[in-house]
C-alpha cells in the first residue's frame, strides 16, 4: 500500500503553495516504500510529495487498486464459506463508499451523472475482472490471514524510523511467515522484478527487526496479468535492504541540509503531477521551505 495523497481541494497556485509555509516545515525521520522510491525516482518529486506536501488529482488506476485492497480486506472478515467471487463482487458498492469517504478528491473522479457514464461503468467492470483474477490465484476459503492491512514500524540505527502498511500476513502453524502484497497492475518484467521486491525487502526487514523473524517468503500477487511473483529473503538480502535505506536516508539529510532537492528526469516525468513546478515540464521549482528535523524518539 502507498502513502495516501493530499487533497486538491481548494487547490492552490504554485505561488501560492510557494508563500504557504510560515513555520517551518517539520520533516520526520521517518521512510515509508512510497516515499523512499519517491527519493530514488527524483528527489524533487520527494520534496513536492513529503516537505511541500503539494495536492495531486485523483488517479483512477489509483482508485482502482485501493478499491479492490478494500474488497480483499472485508472478503476475509466473511465467514471461509462465504469467500466467493460472486461475494466479492457483492462487497464493493459499500467498500467503494468507504474509499470515497476516506478521499474526497475521489467524488470528483467521475463527472457524468452515474445512469448515463459508460466510463465508469467500464471501470467498476474492471475492478469486477481484477477480483476474478484473484480467485484464480488462491482459494480464499483455506486461508486465516494472521493480520491485514497491518502497520509495521520499527527504527534503524538509532537514525530512522522505517514504516508501511502490508496488506497480509499469513503465519503458519510452525511460525513460518509469509507477507503478501495485492497489485492492481501487471507483473514486471525481469529487469524491473528488483525494483517490485524493494517493497517486500523493506517489510521483512522490518518485521525481522521488530518481531525476530526472518519472513519465509514474499509473495506479490499481480491481478493484472495473474502472475505471482515469489521471493525468499535471505539475511543478507535485509542487511543489504537495510544499508540500502540508510544511504537513501543519508541523502535525504544532505539535500535537506543544503536545502537543494534536484530534479532527476526519467521517461516518468510525463506522468507527474508537478511537471509545470519543474525546469523538465518548462516551470520553476518553488522556493525551499524551511525545514526542521524531527527528532528520534
Amino acid at each position: 500500500m502507498s502513502d495516501p495523497p493530499t487533497s486538491v481541494q481548494g487547490m492552490t497556485t504554485g505561488t501560492d503553495l510557494g508563500a504557504a509555509h510560515d513555520e517551518p516545515v517539520v520533516v520526520r525521520r521517518r521512510l515509508s516504500p512510497s516515499r523512499a522510491s519517491d527519493f530514488l525516482t527524483c528527489p524533487l518529486l520527494f520534496r513536492y510529495r513529503t516537505i511541500d506536501r503539494l495536492p495531486e488529482p485523483p488517479s483512477p488506476v489509483a482508485a482502482r487498486g485501493t478499491l479492490v485492497h478494500a474488497v480483499l480486506e472485508d472478503l476475509f472478515d466473511q465467514p471461509a464459506e462465504r469467500r466467493t467471487p460472486e461475494v466479492a463482487q457483492s462487497l464493493v458498492p459499500a467498500a467503494w463508499e468507504r474509499v470515497v469517504a476516506d478521499d474526497a478528491r475521489l467524488v470528483d473522479l467521475f463527472t457524468a451523472p452515474e445512469a448515463v457514464d459508460p466510463e465508469r461503468d467500464a471501470w467498476f467492470a474492471s475492478v469486477d475482472a481484477l477480483l476474478e483474477t484473484y480467485f484464480r490465484l488462491e482459494n480464499p476459503q483455506t486461508l486465516e490471514p494472521a493480520e491485514r492491512e497491518v502497520r509495521v514500524e520499527g527504527a534503524v540505527d538509532d537514525r530512522l524510523v522505517l514504516a508501511g502498511i502490508v496488506d497480509r500476513i499469513d503465519v503458519a502453524p510452525d511460525g513460518r511467515i509469509r507477507i503478501v502484497d495485492y497489485k492492481s497492475g501487471r507483473s514486471p518484467g525481469e529487469r524491473y522484478e528488483d525494483k517490485a521486491l524493494f517493497q517486500m525487502k523493506f517489510y521483512a526487514l522490518v518485521v525481522w527487526r521488530t518481531r525476530g523473524v526472518m519472513p519465509s517468503l514474499l509473495q506479490l500477487m499481480y491481478l493484472g496479468d495473474g502472475q505471482v511473483l515469489r521471493y525468499v529473503p535471505t539475511e543478507p538480502d535485509l542487511l543489504a535492504t537495510e544499508r540500502k535505506l540508510l544511504a537513501i536516508w543519508s541523502a535525504i539529510d544532505a539535500a535537506l541540509a543544503a536545502g537543494d532537492f534536484r530534479p532527476r528526469p526519467s521517461g516518468l516525468c510525463r506522468f507527474c503531477a508537478h511537471r509545470d513546478l519543474c525546469p523538465e515540464g518548462g516551470g520553476q521549482v518553488l522556493p525551499m521551505p524551511t525545514t526542521r528535523l524531527e527528532p528520534l524518539g
